[in-house]
């Protein structure tokens, strides 16, 4: 009987630690009254400064609904960078209430949970996404020269002709997800909305 109402308190803590996280909305950046201010007139104008971003001024392009035909959802590379008139508004939002810091002296903050970085093509973060890249090839490298060593050069027992290291199954379990992490981490810092998601899954 005890051990099923500390399941419930447990579970009933949990709950509550869920919907506090949940409840938290907003970073430094995105919590400030301008960049707000910035984000709500430029989806009803489609002009911040001397941008004017394209996507805001079809209204169509924010409602990419399931059952909405595929040649007025746009391209699907589009879709997946979620390029729409939400997204760059915050982008530029975002860029410019960071200059109008760094004119006060003032120290870049995170907006949306992320830290700002300027756009190079499609990347929203070219070097973080690099870098995981790099760190993918090297987990890949250095998994395969595992492999080779443990199944190829190393000496085998004689009775079974297994390795003498009991423990390749969970290396290779282990290399499999870090490569699977590396992969997501990857294509999450080039700004894929789908992809951020299944990156925290990861």
């Amino acid at each position: 009987m005890a051990g099923s109402s500390l399941w419930v308190v447990r579970l009933a803590s949990l709950l509550a630690v869920g919907f506090v996280v949940g409840s938290v909305e907003a970073s430094p950046g995105d919590a400030h009254p301008q960049y707000r201010t910035c984000v709500k007139e430029c989806q009803n104008t489609g002009i911040i400064g001397s941008n004017i971003i394209s996507h805001c001024q079809s209204r169509d392009n924010d409602s990419t609904s399931a059952g909405s035909s595929w040649y007025t959802q746009g391209p699907l590379y589009m879709q997946l960078k979620q390029q729409n008139c939400m997204s760059d508004c915050r982008y530029y939002c975002m860029i410019r209430r960071e200059e109008e810091r760094q004119l006060g002296g003032l120290s870049p903050v995170k907006y949306h949970g992320k830290w700002p970085f300027k756009r190079v093509s499609v990347f929203q973060e070219p070097l973080s996404a690099a870098l995981s890249a790099l760190n993918l090839l090297t987990h890949f490298t250095g998994w395969v020269s595992f492999f080779l060593q443990v199944n190829y050069r190393l000496p085998r027992r004689p009775q079974t002709k297994r390795t003498y290291y009991e423990y390749t199954g969970l290396w290779h379990i282990y290399a499999i997800l870090s490569l699977n992490a590396w992969f997501w981490s990857t294509i999450f810092h080039t700004r894929c909305a789908f992809a951020q998601n299944l990156r925290m899954l990861s």
